[in-house]
């Protein structure tokens, strides 16, 4: 789809053309065996049910569904997945190495206004052959999500595009909540939202029910459209998602918002 070698056209071009964001360029195909991809395919839908499952408990439970996996195996297509088993574990968080972490901000605080809290994540997403991740940025007032990008990978710098292009479209938040993941610790990144003057908000390690808002997202998102219409490529996937993200801003009705649509909530809220 896009050509990184092509004579007369930048990369930029080509992503304006094609009506694709630069962001979701950093996507190339993912190779995996068909028996790992069916595992995390699994994994991905397990953790709508036991997000609090570690590894020892998923190897059992694979195992007990016929598949022939050890511990390490299931430890790195977790990681793959982006399994983050919700639990309390005080003193036990990593952070990469130069990476400062924030406090959560939104404890106790009423969030009453569009722009005034704005959260974002990447998540796992399945296809036929291979996988992309998904990340995407959503106002937690209205429920509208700002953008959303796709890649293979997980990039500081992706990341860090994506927030730009959420940003580029004119509005932004008092407060930006992330997890404390790499990508969202990285300078690269941390230094859009200062350069913004954005406050900074991280969830506890080991607790995505802090972020709860997007979780949600996620959930209708792959309930509602992959996992019934698992895509057999990115192409298609990026073409299923941005007339899903389009039904859900425009057209779903929310139970949390008097049955509105994000899009409604976000235009006339001041």
């Amino acid at each position: 789809m896009i050509e990184k070698e092509h004579e007369l056209l930048s990369i930029e071009r080509q992503c304006e053309l094609i009506e694709v964001s630069r962001s979701s360029f950093y996507y190339a195909p993912v190779e995996e065996s068909k028996e790992n991809l069916a595992i995390m395919r699994y994994l991905d839908e397990q953790y709508m049910q036991t997000p609090f499952y570690g590894y020892r408990k998923l190897t059992a439970l694979l195992t007990a569904n016929g598949y022939l996996v050890n511990e390490k195996r299931v430890r790195r297509l977790m990681e793959l997945v982006g399994w983050q088993t919700i639990y309390r574990a005080p003193k036990t968080s990593i952070v990469a190495a130069g990476h400062e972490v924030y406090p959560y901000l939104l404890k106790g605080l009423s969030i009453v206004h569009r722009n005034q809290v704005w959260a974002t994540d990447i998540t796992y997403i399945p296809m036929i052959r291979g996988f992309v991740y998904l990340m995407a940025v959503i106002d937690v007032y209205t429920r509208y999500v700002v953008h959303w990008s796709l890649s293979n990978m997980m990039p500081a710098e992706w990341c860090a595009e994506t927030l730009k292009e959420a940003l580029a479209k004119g509005e932004k938040p008092q407060i930006m909540n992330t997890d404390q993941g790499s990508q969202f610790t990285s300078k690269v990144f941390i230094d859009v939202l200062k350069q913004n003057k954005i406050q900074i908000s991280m969830d506890g390690k080991g607790r995505a029910i802090d972020n709860i808002f997007i979780e949600r997202f996620w959930r209708s998102v792959k309930y509602e459209q992959v996992y019934l219409h698992v895509p057999k490529n990115a192409t298609v996937l990026y073409q299923d998602l941005e007339n899903y993200i389009a039904f859900y801003n425009d057209k779903r009705l929310h139970q949390s918002l008097d049955y509105t649509t994000p899009l409604s909530r976000y235009r006339m809220v001041a």
